[in-house]
């Protein structure tokens, strides 16, 4: 039987999670200015979200992990006798790790490696990640692994409400956003991420308040009946996470718990601080 290792971007928000499994971790960069953070080694959500708002004339910027970074992860996965690698990357239209995963995949010999594209981002690719470690320790393959991870990916979605479009638009993560553009400043768009993995406007909302209470209604309206894992992710939302919670499990009583995530520093550069979004899984 094959021994299976198991990595994941930090893009996940793995870091943030307790488990028990031996996922390695691939971290992309945050960059200031000629400054640079490792996500979560050098720099933790509760402090880049804290520098944002006291600085709001930083404009941070992002670089995915370096293609010798993955390999020599992939080199040390070896070294400790897995003979096959299963990555888990963010969505490869929201960053280039997906082809850094498999370009690095072709330059190591005597391990197959096999680079999954969860064409999502946030707690879904750490849950797929979650997933692929429990399946690992039952003893299943990657076929077997990669069709639940395709089930998870053709089941789950994630509805956005941002602050401001200004930091997508800006690090060029927003498809579909030329109606938006205009109008900057002045809306509180709800983005939807598409079965593709883009990140796309749905609707102009003209304030905060009306765009959150739009997330949970099109949610709501949408999915009131299903059986579904529901989650919140956020950028230092604050109360504004309370307020959701409580709402959805108001209006959907067969929900029984709602948790909540933080996006991590790298994401929350380009997502932008108070960004709160409501996310669905199929339930285990």
């Amino acid at each position: 039987m094959s021994k299976i290792g198991l990595v994941v971007c930090g893009n996940s928000g793995i870091d943030y999670l307790k488990h028990d499994y031996d996922i390695r971790v691939i971290r992309s960069v945050l960059l200031f200015g000629e400054d640079e953070y490792t996500d979560f080694v050098d720099i933790k959500a509760d402090e880049f979200y804290k520098l944002l708002v006291e600085k709001p004339e930083l404009h941070p910027s992002t670089a995915q992990t370096a293609t010798g970074v993955i390999l020599e992860t992939y080199e040390e996965l070896k070294k400790d006798g897995y003979d096959e690698i299963l990555v888990i990357t963010i969505s490869s239209k929201l960053s280039g790790t997906y082809e850094g995963a498999r370009m690095a995949a072709s330059m190591i010999e005597g391990v197959k490696v096999t680079v999954f594209d969860s064409l999502s981002v946030s707690y879904p690719e750490a849950h797929m990640a979650l997933t692929a470690g429990k399946m690992i320790k039952e003893g299943k393959n990657i076929p077997e692994i990669v069709d639940k991870l395709v089930q998870i990916r053709e089941q789950h979605g994630i509805l956005v409400s941002v602050d401001t479009l200004k930091y997508l638009v800006r690090n060029g993560r927003l498809s579909g956003a030329s109606g938006f553009v205009g109008s900057l400043l002045k809306i509180k768009p709800m983005l939807a991420l598409t079965r593709e993995g883009r990140l796309e406007p749905v609707e102009k909302i003209r304030t905060r308040q009306k765009a959150i209470n739009r997330i949970i209604e099109k949610f709501v309206d949408e999915h009131a009946n299903d059986q579904l894992e529901v989650f919140i992710a956020h950028a230092n939302a604050g109360d504004t996470v309370e307020e959701v919670r409580q709402k959805l499990l108001e209006k959907l009583p067969n929900i029984k718990t709602v948790k909540d995530y933080p996006l991590t520093p790298v994401v929350g550069a380009h997502a932008g601080p108070n960004t709160l979004a409501i996310g669905w899984l199929p339930k285990s």
